[in-house]
């Protein structure tokens, strides 16, 4: 069983005081069930005599977010909300800088419970309320199976090398305990917040970018809604996804992406659930779990201990070497951003994949890989490719702005990879042409059904 305190980080010097309840700041978990800040949050107010309240801050001020983004984040709040009130715990939502919420509500808290985001801006906002509140501030992991420290103390080099790491500690720490109830229930504490059963009001007051339309008929957002398609793939998908993970025209994976972004499920209870299930053979459920486990948790240990993260200059040193040594090659084909966004290049199957990320908020993986390699092949530096990717990237997909994204793009790049045979313009970084394609899946069945999903997201 997992200790209790492994996940739990002590932010600052201050006391439990006496207060009107237990604040949990809910900014990245942002789930009812399997939710180990919320577990916590629920013990330390029982110990405490005190009810629970659950703050979480909205700001139009997030950067790169959009009306996709939010639509999906608000979907899945309001479910939390109504999720918590079944269990005697109010949630309040407000509009704000979200350390500046949880440091106002903070003033009448005998503590407060946070959970933890890996991002610089996430951790900026931690170490401001730790700073600024009055009271204990507890932080605790909850959406890595592994804590990112507990895995590794430095910035690994490869899946290679954090794979042992992580696989020591894996039987520790995927366990889902089952979380408290709670003692004293205020449901209906007098404290203003947003009403959530109107989210197209909240979207209406918030100052984002409208141009991106909700991709609301392919993904909804919410526990609810994550549960349902990871049954779905357990039951159709899971016993093919060894064969067909890299076979971008079938739809045998999870599309858990968005919902593991957004802190609306648990990595532990989709880890035990694809253990667990009867579906497929064993190496349908090693190789997701190497994707959701080893593959997703290195791309938190690089976001974690790599402060450029989101930079060209986080890449290796031999990338970027070879990078500049062939940045003066000829380039056979190059766009500038808005063809590339726009999707009008001469390949139909980038051009495709494209559209899918354009009409869905998601790319199978296998095409992510192809469409970043084609910008870093199309731009004229590989420092504007770079930004290029990351800006499409954190633009379109729900599950952008993510460290799964951050670590993505770097890979483009080298990140995370070994040099190969050197070529014009990618010097030794890993190459891929749409011959490799078309040897190793059906492309133009991919462009079909990318066809289907544009017309459906137009109708």
């Amino acid at each position: 069983m997992t200790e209790p305190d492994t996940r739990i980080t002590v932010l600052n010097d201050g006391e439990i005081r006496k207060g009107r309840y237990v604040l949990y700041w809910m900014q990245q978990s942002q789930r009812a069930e399997h939710n180990a800040a919320l577990d916590v949050a629920i013990r330390e107010a029982n110990r405490a005599g005190l009810p629970l309240l659950v703050a979480f801050g909205l700001t139009d001020a997030y950067p790169e977010a959009n009306q996709r983004h939010f639509q999906f984040m608000l979907e899945g709040l309001q479910e939390v909300a109504a999720s918590l009130r079944q269990r005697g715990i109010p949630m309040v939502v407000r509009l704000g800088s979200p350390p500046d919420v949880a440091l106002n509500l903070g003033h009448d808290a005998a503590l407060i419970v946070c959970d933890l985001g890996y991002t610089r801006l996430q951790r900026d906002w931690r170490t401001k309320v730790a700073m600024g509140a009055g009271c204990r501030v507890l932080q605790v992991e909850a959406d890595a199976v592994v804590p990112v420290a507990v895995a590794s103390a430095k910035a690994e080099y490869a899946a290679r090398t954090i794979r042992p790491r992580i696989t020591r500690h894996l039987e520790r720490y995927l366990v889902l305990k089952r979380s408290p109830p709670l003692r004293h229930k205020a449901p209906d504490l007098p404290i203003p917040g947003l009403d959530l059963t109107d989210t197209a009001r909240i979207l209406r007051r918030l100052d984002i970018d409208r141009q991106l339309p909700p991709v609301d008929r392919f993904f909804t957002g919410g526990t609810r809604q994550a549960k349902k398609r990871l049954q779905r793939f357990i039951r159709k998908h899971l016993a093919h996804y060894n064969d067909n993970r890299n076979q971008p025209q079938t739809d045998d994976i999870s599309h858990m992406s968005p919902y593991l972004h957004f802190g609306q499920i648990s990595p532990v209870f989709l880890a035990l659930k694809i253990r667990e299930a009867k579906e497929g053979q064993g190496i349908d459920r090693a190789a997701y779990l190497e994707e959701l486990i080893v593959r997703r948790e290195l791309a938190l240990n690089f976001v974690w201990y790599t402060p450029d993260y989101d930079r060209y200059t986080c890449l290796p040193d031999w990338a970027r070497k070879t990078l500049a040594e062939h940045a003066a090659d000829p380039r056979p084909h190059g766009y500038d951003r808005e063809t590339l966004e726009a999707g009008a290049t001469h390949d139909p199957y980038w051009n495709a994949a494209m559209g899918e990320m354009r009409a869905t908020g998601f790319m199978h993986n296998y095409m992510r890989m192809y469409w970043g390699k084609k910008i870093l092949e199309w731009s004229p530096s590989p420092e504007e490719a770079f930004a290029t990717a990351l800006y499409l990237n954190n633009k379109y997909f729900l599950d952008g702005r993510d460290p799964n994204s951050y670590a993505g793009v770097a890979w483009i790049f080298g990140k995370h990879d070994r040099a190969w045979f050197e070529r014009p313009i990618f010097g030794k970084i890993r190459y891929m042409a749409a011959s490799g394609l078309e040897r190793k899946c059906d492309i133009k069945a991919y462009v079909a059904k990318v066809e289907a999903l544009m017309k459906e997201a137009a109708a």
